[in-house]
């Protein structure tokens, strides 16, 4: 499923190399602005125990975790919105994306040149929010104008029911909220503003880039910041992506492993981001488990078997008859597929069936 992650941020604060720890794919890293032109997009392997053990069980011959898009883009300054800087490009290839990682630096270094001459993450939160800010406004105001006319003289009530949606919008990025923090109903948002793509109504999850002695800790910075996003409905993860580059260089599990313990860690920011990212895109994970392969397929939260067969191959969807599922609890206490059967551990389930995480699944198809 090609859903991606965007990692943005001011330059200097730590994307880049973030980026780098993720991916496979180098963007340059250096100190100075606009280090990364284009969008640089990593296809991330996700960490997950779940899949190992379930292929050691069926002693499969390949082992194929899911993955999760991620995307660098260039670094924003103060008037992107008006087409300062690479602001245009920037706030495009966000809008390509489906949710943001808002990288903030939380750390001084003398030696690394921040933009703006000081370290403060809450300037830097706010000089972001305000450009992707001012470009939603503009864009729910151009919507009003379109239908204001005909909601208020035509009597169409989804036009009504649209502009009352679009003003509650306005109303919130006029103080200088974001999307985001306004309260609408899922359902009433899907069927009157499904178009609509607001920079700021993309879920978002700020990373604190920080030094050594606060990456277990945190610091003054990443305080002020877990405050400052207690009413925004977003997540806050701490990260060393210093820290991070050097475990990236090491060659073996075992010394990654000790490094970590050393700094008090049970697991590397790397591998919580990437987590975070996925959790992010509301996706969750099904399994096929065989001899031949054992296999992680990547859902949307709420998706019912046939999507889920569907994501395989479409025939699966169009003839769907039924899902033969095994939850992952109940495969690995008992073993395999063959001993889930003999105790009637495997249901049965048909075309209403939502899928949940961890579900081991088989589809019966006619087509």
């Amino acid at each position: 499923m090609a859903l991606q992650c965007g990692i943005v941020g001011l330059p200097n604060v730590g994307k880049s190399t973030l980026f780098n720890c993720l991916s496979n794919a180098k963007a340059q890293s250096a100190n100075f602005p606009f280090c990364t032109i284009e969008p640089n997009v990593g296809v991330i392997t996700v960490p997950d125990e779940r899949i190992t053990k379930l292929a050691t069980m069926a002693q499969s011959e390949k082992v194929i975790p899911t993955t999760v898009e991620i995307v660098d883009i260039a670094g924003l300054v103060k008037g992107a919105s008006k087409g300062e800087g690479l602001g245009n490009k920037f706030l495009g290839n966000i809008r390509e994306t489906n949710a943001i990682i808002h990288v903030l630096r939380c750390f001084d270094d003398d030696n690394i040149t921040h933009v703006d001459g000081s370290i403060d993450p809450m300037r830097d939160k706010e000089i972001i929010d305000t450009e992707l800010q001012i470009k939603d406004l503009e864009t729910v105001e151009a919507y009003i104008a379109k239908i204001e006319k005909v909601a208020r003289t035509g009597g169409d009530k989804k036009a009504q029911k649209t502009l009352e949606l679009l003003l509650k919008y306005k109303e919130a990025l006029m103080k200088g909220e974001s999307a985001r923090t306004v309260e609408i109903d899922p359902l009433a948002k899907k069927d009157n503003l499904n178009d609509l793509m607001l920079l700021t109504d993309k879920p978002i999850l700020y990373v604190c880039n920080v030094d050594e002695a606060s990456v277990v800790t945190g610091n003054k910075y990443t305080q002020a910041v877990i405050e400052a996003v207690k009413n925004e409905n977003a997540e806050v993860l701490i990260i060393g992506a210093g820290i991070e580059s050097d475990i990236a260089e090491l060659e073996s599990y075992e010394e990654r492993k000790e490094f970590l313990e050393d700094l008090g860690l049970k697991s590397s920011g790397v591998s919580k981001l990437i987590n975070a990212a996925y959790k992010l895109l509301k996706l969750q994970t099904y399994f096929t488990v065989g001899p031949k392969e054992t296999r992680a397929w990547t859902f949307k939260i709420g998706m019912k078997a046939p999507q889920c067969a569907g994501i395989i191959h479409t025939d699966f969807e169009k003839g769907f008859i039924r899902a033969e599922v095994i939850k992952f609890d109940d495969y690995t206490t008992l073993g395999s597929e063959a001993a889930c059967r003999d105790a009637g551990k495997i249901g049965i389930e048909g075309k209403d069936y939502v899928a949940q995480d961890g579900d081991i699944m088989h589809f019966r198809f006619n087509v």
